[in-house]
């Protein structure tokens, strides 16, 4: 009977779950605030997004930490999670919150979402008292008191949290999975200023350190059929992986402006994310790591013709490099190798002639040995990708050889023709030397590539593999051996397993400084 109850209460609150997180806030009056007294703020989208009593919540939450995967062994300083109703989200959230060491005491947690039912300018902080969840109560930081009184970016009004979601949700996350006593940080974002990110970003970055850990709750796109979903969300986070803020509102403002249908915002938690990037992309030492992605269509409540995205995603701090991975190339010689490439491919089939390199014009990187792919796109879909590991040419004649190999003679394709050539994206990535593994965990998806090796049968997949699919390291592998190897699905067991890294970059990186 509890089992039905359970399902009914989700299923009558998913109008509720869809509904409450849009682009638009739903309330656009202007809030004054005004300084109150510490009160608790009691659940509000518990029993509908959530279950409302503790060991059904417990239940749930513990089967999705069960089957959510770990990709890092690297502390996360923040991590990107969902805010939808569990049964849509849950599993993506939790494998956010994996990521973390739930032995750490931490010193203080932001949560920051960004306002789904008000408008007001700046930034809401809850000023103090508890946060009251099924799982317990959680007490707001001292600390809110005090950021609040040094920046005028924030404000203290209870209202923008009262019915607010993005918070909430987070919090039974937190209860189940970290051992220690903790308390929390509420910030809401008001409004879509460009200053109000800017001086939230100002506020919280000198507490943006290992000690401390930030939550950034958004959910991505909303709305559109389940294709368009995974193509606009899948570009969003390639905007985020690059550490930029431009970057991610120039994939915002495109993907939105394209007229997808359906299509109501590309991330309702933008503002959020935005004021992340704007502390990261000032640190050197930082890297994104995509987790997992699905959207509302992958669940058992959800349909495939008006879906919402959800990511997860962490910023860690990067590893150290040794020789072996430290080699780099400028912007220009990026560029450099794009356009040979494209020159190459154009003379091949439409001239039947090779394209004329001055060596003497390029850079000494350009002339250092080394392997790469060429990988050739159409419209958003792979039209041809051939590389060699092999670093016995110069790099620059090793993206000739593979672009023409990519561009005729790959067997999946026919080859590319004169009319395509225009119509064709052209992404290279340069490779680093290859190092046996004994482990499995030495695998870090997004960032190394693998090849794997059995008898006369070898296959590779490049790092961006990984990010483009949101596979878990187990579907990584068992693809590379059965799809690529043809060694079976497990045949990776009983192979040798290479890792290697590479410098990814394409045509599209580059759009914006040939206009």
């Amino acid at each position: 009977m509890r089992l039905i109850l359970f399902k009914t209460i989700f299923l009558t609150g998913l109008i509720v779950a869809f509904a409450a997180c849009k682009a638009q806030p739903i309330n656009e009056k202007t809030v004054v605030m005004k300084t109150v007294n510490f009160i608790d703020r009691n659940p509000s989208v518990a029993g509908s997004f959530y279950p409302g009593d503790k060991n059904s919540l417990t239940q749930m939450i513990e089967g999705f930490f069960n089957s959510a995967p770990s990709i890092t062994k690297t502390q996360p300083l923040a991590i990107i999670v969902p805010h939808a109703g569990y049964v849509f989200s849950g599993g993506i959230a939790a494998s956010a919150f994996k990521q973390i060491d739930r032995d750490k005491k931490f010193g203080h947690i932001f949560i920051i979402g960004s306002s789904h039912t008000m408008h007001f300018s700046g930034a809401s902080i809850y000023p103090g008292g508890n946060f009251i969840t099924p799982l317990g109560k959680i007490s707001v930081d001292p600390l809110a008191t005090e950021l609040i009184e040094r920046n005028k970016v924030f404000t203290d009004g209870l209202e923008p949290h009262t019915k607010e979601h993005s918070i909430e949700v987070q919090l039974p996350f937190l209860q189940y999975w970290l051992k220690n006593t903790f308390s929390i940080i509420p910030i809401i974002i008001g409004g879509e200023s460009e200053k109000t990110y800017q001086e939230v970003a100002e506020a919280l970055a000198p507490y943006f350190n290992e000690n401390n850990l930030f939550v950034i709750s958004t959910d991505f796109s909303h709305y559109p059929s389940y294709e368009d979903a995974e193509k606009s969300d899948r570009a969003m986070a390639k905007a985020i992986l690059t550490n930029s803020s431009e970057k991610l509102m120039y994939a915002k403002r495109e993907i939105e402006h394209k007229g997808t249908s359906n299509l109501l915002t590309a991330m309702c938690g933008w503002t959020s994310v935005l004021s992340l990037l704007k502390i990261t992309e000032k640190l050197d030492n930082i890297e994104y790591k995509e987790i997992l992605y699905k959207n509302s269509g992958d669940s058992d409540y959800g349909e495939k013709d008006r879906v919402v995205g959800y990511f997860s995603i962490c910023a860690v701090k990067k590893a150290p490099t040794d020789n072996a991975t430290s080699f780099e190339l400028s912007n220009d010689d990026k560029i450099k190798l794009l356009e040979i490439a494209r020159g190459t491919i154009e003379n091949q089939i439409v001239k039947n002639s090779s394209f004329s390199i001055d060596d003497k014009s390029l850079s000494s990187n350009l002339k250092t040995p080394a392997g790469a792919f060429v990988t050739l796109k159409e419209n958003g879909q792979l039209r041809g990708c051939i590389g060699s590991f092999q670093a016995e040419k110069p790099l620059y004649k090793t993206i000739q050889s593979m672009a023409i190999s990519s561009s005729t003679e790959d067997y999946r394709f026919a080859p590319v023709d004169a009319d395509e050539i225009p119509k064709l994206e052209i992404e290279i990535s340069v490779l680093t030397p290859m190092k046996k593994i004994s482990s499995i965990d030495e695998i870090v998806m997004g960032k190394h590539g693998i090849y794997i090796k059995k008898g006369m049968n070898s296959g590779t997949f490049l790092p961006q593999v990984a990010t483009e699919t949101g596979w878990s390291k187990k579907d990584f592998l068992g693809h590379c051996a059965q799809d690529k190897a043809r060694i079976g699905w497990n045949g990776w067991k009983e192979a040798d397993i290479y890792i290697y890294e590479a410098l990814i970059f394409s045509e599209h990186d580059f759009k914006e400084l040939k206009k």
